[in-house]
C-alpha cells in the first residue's frame, strides 16, 4: 500500500491489476504550541493517509509531503515554511511522475491548515497538468475538518468548545494516539479559544498566529485523550474517503 515500501516490480504489478488511484497527503513542520513536537501535521497526513486508502479499497500511499505552507507559524522557532510556488512545484512533480507511471486518479488532502487554500486554488492546474487520462481531486473543506473534530470531541466526553484548529484537544489528542508518550503534557496551554470562522482565518493566514495567541495554540489542550484522537482518526479518514469516492463517482471513475 505505501509505494515508497514497494519494489518497481511490485508497483508494475499493482497497476495492471488495477490498482490505478494514489493518495498524496502533505503536512507541515511547524510550531504546535509548548506540549508538541514540529513534525505533528505530518504525522497525522501519514496515518490518515493510510486510512483513507483502505476505505477506498485498492489506492496506494504515495510518500507525504512533509513541508508545507506555513509563513503565519515563523514566528517560532523550527518551523520550516514553503512558499506556495514552491508547495505546488513539489505537488505537480509527484503528479507529473505519478501520472507517467499509469495512475489514473491521485488524490491529494493535507493535515495542515495552512496547505488547504494553496491546494484548492491548484487543483485545475495539476488537473490540466496530468492530461486528459489522469485526474487529480483535492480536499480542501477546512471548516469540515474543524467540526468533524468537534463531533469527535464533544462524542468521546470532551469540552468541544476547547477545538479552535491548531494544537488544540482535538490535535493534541490526535498525537497522543499517534505517538504515545510524546506529549509534553505538563505544558499544556490554552491559547485563542473565540469562533474559528472565515474572519479569523483570513487574520491567522495574514497576521500569523502571534495575531490571535502568544501561545502558538488555536484553542485549549486540556483534556485531551487518546479515545479523543482515535475517534478524530477515524472520522476525518471517513470524511476525506467519502470526498473522494464521491468525486471519483461523479467523474465515472468508481460505480
Amino acid at each position: 500500500m505505501l509505494l515508497e515500501a514497494m519494489t518497481f516490480d511490485e508497483v508494475r504489478s499493482a497497476l495492471a491489476e488495477g490498482r490505478r488511484d494514489v493518495v498524496v497527503p502533505c503536512g507541515a513542520v511547524e510550531q504546535h504550541g509548548r506540549h508538541l513536537p514540529l513534525d505533528v501535521d505530518a504525522v497525522h497526513a501519514d496515518r490518515i493517509a493510510v486510512e483513507v486508502a483502505e476505505r477506498l479499497g485498492t489506492a496506494l500511499v504515495a510518500p507525504t509531503i512533509r513541508v508545507g505552507v506555513s509563513p503565519h507559524h515563523m514566528a517560532f522557532p523550527g518551523t520550516i515554511s514553503l512558499q506556495p510556488e514552491t508547495f505546488e512545484a513539489v505537488y505537480s512533480d509527484y503528479c507529473r511522475s505519478l501520472a507517467a507511471h499509469g495512475f489514473s486518479t491521485i488524490l491529494c488532502f493535507s493535515a495542515h491548515g495552512g496547505n488547504f487554500a494553496p491546494l484548492a486554488e491548484m487543483e485545475q492546474r495539476l488537473d490540466d497538468l496530468v492530461g486528459p487520462e489522469t485526474r487529480v481531486i483535492v480536499f480542501s473543506d477546512l471548516h469540515g475538518l474543524i467540526d468533524v473534530w468537534r463531533s469527535a470531541v464533544e462524542d468521546s466526553g470532551g469540552d468541544p468548545e476547547h477545538v479552535g484548529g491548531h494544537a488544540d484537544v482535538a490535535e493534541s489528542s490526535v498525537y497522543s494516539y499517534l505517538r504515545p508518550g510524546a506529549v509534553r503534557t505538563d505544558q499544556l496551554v490554552r491559547g485563542y479559544t473565540g469562533p474559528v470562522d472565515d474572519v479569523v482565518l483570513q487574520r491567522l493566514f495574514t497576521g500569523g498566529i502571534t495575531a490571535l495567541s502568544d501561545t502558538g495554540v488555536m484553542g485549549d489542550p486540556h483534556g485531551l485523550s487518546d479515545a479523543i484522537g482515535e475517534l478524530c482518526v477515524q472520522r476525518v479518514a471517513d470524511m476525506i474517503a467519502r470526498h473522494f469516492t464521491e468525486r471519483m463517482r461523479a467523474d465515472g471513475r468508481r460505480s
